[in-house]
């Protein structure tokens, strides 16, 4: 488990997670809706889906919506942003695939870095 300069764990950055893309398997413990976007960024639409389809968490429930989005079905994106407790996106798909990476690494949702 790698540790920063204070002595506490590290997580992946959004760099190493879009990283990871190279490989043709996704970094170990991740967390379903990161293993959704791995699966998303890799071409793979429903694997992505089954990974945050019967979820109920609020993490699992925002990547759910952008892949929604993404597949064009805005009114289950908007339901889905609304169980998410988040507003429905606006920018880029690329530019929220982005955000919801990097929120859901920085609150730890992603394996320890070595």
């Amino acid at each position: 488990m790698g540790v920063n300069e204070k002595g506490k764990s590290r997580t992946m950055t959004l760099t190493e997670f879009q990283a990871s893309l190279r490989s043709s398997e996704p970094p170990q413990a991740l967390s379903p809706p990161l293993l959704a976007l791995w699966h998303d960024a890799k071409g793979d639409w429903d694997r992505a889906h089954k990974c945050v389809d019967t979820r109920d968490d609020p993490d699992s429930m925002w990547a759910h919506a952008y892949l929604h989005r993404k597949e064009g079905d805005v009114a289950n994106s908007r339901y889905w942003y609304a169980r998410a407790g988040r507003p429905p996106a606006e920018g880029s798909l690329e530019q929220e695939w982005a955000a919801i990476a990097a929120a859901l690494l920085a609150t730890g949702a992603a394996p320890p870095r070595p």
